[in-house]
């Protein structure tokens, strides 16, 4: 089990390069995670819901992803208030309070460990992830998936720290001190991640925190830029706020407060010759050649958002100019004519006008449409591809973009240059990118095989890992 000292540390990272080791050692590893709290998800294969993190880490372990790998997931729809997911399915909206204080812990941790319990006997070892920082005291009483779950599975549990923010030295051994006799006892190493400079230059930085603490640094991981690991956590997003450069097809994807499956975007900034941005700034925006309106986990809200910001206004200039403007679920839904919630799924506004882009009306309703597909785009044999729906609510539409494979239609297609899709991954698929870049550059070759790419980041990733790391210890460890 991996936690660590706070949020952002690169727990999810790493586990997924554990489970590539494990996989080339021979073993049949999986994921798994209590509890998720993230804006991005992914589908199973029986049409369920779980964090993407875990679907990418079940990828690096070579299997399928299942919903006993992130039995419960928290999707933040406003202030305090989160959708629960659990096993996969919606169960309702709560605040904070609710959820924490008014939910049975005891029952919904009985419950996150039926759902290890039945992974655990398909798989070996099961490699679990824990949540922001171990030593929140004021939740421990509240804990399903930090140290309680570390001592009812017996995990080996080792420590992560980012030393990249600074005071490495406090956050280990405060985190490590006010932990439990019995929970401190459970950590067996501590692995600093995200070193810049000479790693032997933290020698003696090594051995302090070993003194201090009484437990082995087991690893000092450096900071890595030239890796590709999808990440969920929105603060990847601040990272990425770059904007116009010269010489690129330059792309903006809308700052949505509740901006949801970013990854939607990851193939389009490896792609050569283009520059990828996120701003809510409009006069950023409005230097982009292609403009992208993104998923949403509240629509209503980030629409209302968009006008008070006059985006809207920047993203109607763009149309009329004939630029490109995509709109990706959410983001499709706001280029309709109206989004109506009359059973306030989303919240207190029961009804918006679109930016009217799109000739098409969207109803939010309760439940929620959740699946892998494969689609045909626009009717063009050529162009196909994979991914996935998450989306509560419909949309009408007389002329869709795609084609599923099981005959149900998805999107709006206006032009070359202006259409919405619920289908997130679009822009995974080389042929979809091709089909929009050759409108700006008309003999565009996508050069990258994404799932070759991914597939190259984990290998990097465990090499990494490896070079860095004390393995000997860490299989003595989970003997």
């Amino acid at each position: 089990m991996f936690v660590g000292t706070g949020s952002d540390v690169g727990k999810s990272v790493i586990n997924t390069g554990f489970c590539r080791i494990f996989l080339q050692d021979g073993y049949a590893p999986a994921p798994f995670k209590a509890q998720n709290m993230s804006l991005n998800s992914y589908p199973t294969s029986d049409n369920l819901e779980i964090g993407r993190a875990q679907a990418v880490q079940a990828e690096a372990c070579g299997i399928e992803c299942t919903v006993e790998m992130n039995p419960v997931l928290l999707k933040p729809v406003g202030h305090s208030v989160s959708q629960v997911v659990l096993n996969g399915k919606p169960a309702g909206n709560k605040s904070a309070r609710e959820y924490f204080n008014e939910t049975d812990r005891d029952e919904l941790f009985a419950e996150v460990m039926r759902s290890f319990d039945r992974l655990a006997a398909r798989y070996n070892p099961i490699v679990i992830e824990g949540a922001g920082s171990i030593s929140e005291i004021n939740l421990w009483k509240k804990d399903i998936v930090n140290m309680r779950v570390a001592l009812h599975t017996g995990a080996a549990t080792f420590l992560i720290a980012d030393i990249d923010k600074g005071g490495v030295f406090a956050s280990v051994y405060g985190t490590l001190q006010l932990l439990p006799e019995a929970e401190r006892d459970a950590i067996k190493g501590i692995i600093i991640n995200k070193f810049r400079g000479d790693i032997s230059l933290f020698e003696d930085g090594r051995q302090i925190i070993e003194e201090l603490t009484g437990k082995p640094v087991v690893g000092i991981i450096p900071y890595s830029q030239g890796l590709f690991i999808e990440q969920e956590d929105g603060v990847v997003i601040e990272k990425k706020k770059t904007s116009y450069r010269e010489g690129k097809v330059n792309i903006g994807v809308v700052l949505l407060k509740h901006l949801s499956n970013f990854t939607d975007f990851n193939m389009l900034e490896q792609t050569e010759g283009v520059n990828l941005f996120y701003s809510d700034n409009p006069e950023k925006l409005a230097l982009a050649d292609i403009l992208i309106i993104p998923g949403s986990k509240n629509t209503l809200s980030d629409l209302k958002t968009l006008r008070e910001k006059k985006i809207d206004e920047v993203i109607l200039a763009h149309h009329r100019k004939g630029k490109a403007v995509f709109g990706i679920c959410g983001g499709y839904q706001m280029m309709g004519v109206e989004v109506r919630d009359p059973e306030g799924v989303e919240g207190d506004i029961f009804s918006l006008p679109g930016l009217g882009i799109l000739p098409v009306v969207t109803t939010i309703a309760g439940g929620k449409q959740t699946r892998q597909c494969k689609f045909i785009f626009m009717e063009n044999g050529a162009i196909q591809g994979e991914g996935y729906e998450i989306h509560a609510g419909h949309t009408s539409s007389l002329r869709p973009l795609c084609r599923l494979e099981n005959g149900d239609t998805d999107g709006y297609f206006l032009d070359d240059k202006t259409w919405g899709t619920y289908i997130h991954g679009i822009f995974d698929n080389a042929s979809v990118i091709e089909h929009v870049l050759r409108a700006i550059i008309p003999d565009f070759v996508a050069k990258i095989d994404y799932k070759s790419r991914k597939e190259e980041g984990y290998d990097q990733l465990a090499d990494l890992i490896r070079e860095n790391v004390d393995m000997e210890y860490i299989y003595r460890c989970i003997q």
